[in-house]
């Protein structure tokens, strides 16, 4: 007779089950798809700063074109607003001159929504020289 009670009470409880734990490993894919779009999402804008930096590093162009070029490359891959400053200095290591590029970007935390200028990334690249 116990076991019919205990059997009883536990009757219905694998939908409640099933829901509970669907709901939580749902949650769990989706958290770790945004965790590699955020992860791509960074790459993709480390890569513009090293695109920017070695075009501003030739001899015939501006930092002007340099950045068209940085926020080209990232709207391309993940749509426009996701780079929010840019900025360019030049420097001298050990003889060499270099160009040096901070770029701003919105770390994406709910799909492309998220923090504006949550990740910032640099790149370096050795100017260019005639003669």
């Amino acid at each position: 007779m116990r076991t019919d009670l205990r059997r009883d009470a536990e009757r219905g409880s694998a939908p409640a089950e099933f829901i509970l734990v669907g709901v939580m490993l749902t949650a769990l894919t989706l958290g770790v798809l945004q965790l590699g779009f955020a992860v791509y999402a960074r790459g993709v804008v480390q890569d513009a700063a090293v695109e920017a930096a070695f075009h501003a590093a030739l001899a015939d162009t501006s930092n002007a074109e340099a950045e068209h070029r940085a926020r080209d490359v990232v709207e391309r891959a993940l749509g426009s607003d996701i780079v929010g400053w840019a900025m360019f200095s030049r420097s001298r290591v050990d003889g060499v001159d270099m160009v040096r590029v901070d770029l701003s970007a919105r770390l994406p935390l709910v799909g492309l929504l998220g923090v504006p200028s949550g990740t910032v990334v640099t790149a370096h690249a050795p100017v260019e020289r005639f003669g």
